[in-house]
């Protein structure tokens, strides 16, 4: 069995069970994915399966990956990604995945990027509380002394600063499958997931995180 799929995060919404309890959940759209190539012991050293995700024009590819998407029916995919798999041979290539892998109650890892927040200040970057808000202060949201004096005369390295804030690889484990629903291929998982709305997101079976 393959232990993970590619998916498109949809947005969060409320969701209540059959015995009324509510429950925050996010909804992600997940696959179909296709196989686009089959990894075993006696090739790669591992036993894997790529997959496509979201299909994409083929004028927007190179030869190389024309020629290796040909393997799996020809169409190109915006999004690659391996996972683990238990029999590799059980797959062929141009096969589509869906959501059955997975079943309700079970928990899984869910692995994206955070949102980018761009060049933010120390404030909000690493939560620092600010200077003095009193009639004239000048030192409301600045970093404060960031140096020594005579010795050693340098920033020391990794000090909190202002800087690039954001698209960060975060993984949220153990959240819980509320709903499967096959037919739209979508998922409810309960709690947050990492990055913005329409991002690219990978679901994992539980310690099998790549």
């Amino acid at each position: 069995m393959c232990k993970g799929m590619i998916g498109k995060k949809i947005g969060m919404t409320s969701y209540f069970t059959g015995s009324g309890e509510y429950c925050p959940v996010t909804v992600i759209q997940l696959g179909p994915c296709v196989v686009t190539q089959i990894k075993d012991k006696e090739t790669e050293n591992y036993q894997a399966l790529q997959l496509g995700f979201v299909e994409k024009k083929a004028s927007h590819t190179n030869k190389s990956m024309t020629g290796h998407f040909e393997k799996s029916g020809g169409k190109a995919y915006a999004v690659l990604k391996e996972f683990k798999a238990d029999n590799p041979s059980d797959y062929s290539c141009g096969q589509e995945i869906k959501a059955d892998i997975f079943r309700v109650g079970e928990q899984v890892d869910v692995t994206g990027f955070s949102k980018g927040r761009g060049f933010s200040g120390v404030m909000k970057r690493h939560g620092f509380g600010g200077g003095r808000k009193s009639h004239g202060s000048h030192s409301l949201r600045i970093p404060g002394s960031i140096g020594c004096s005579a010795w050693p005369a340098h920033v020391i390295k990794g000090k909190k600063m202002p800087g690039h804030y954001g698209v960060e690889k975060h993984t949220m484990k153990n959240l819980k499958v509320i709903d499967i629903r096959i037919e739209d291929n979508i998922i409810l998982l309960k709690g947050s997931v990492p990055g913005a709305k329409s991002g690219y997101v990978t679901v994992n079976k539980q310690n099998f995180v790549k």
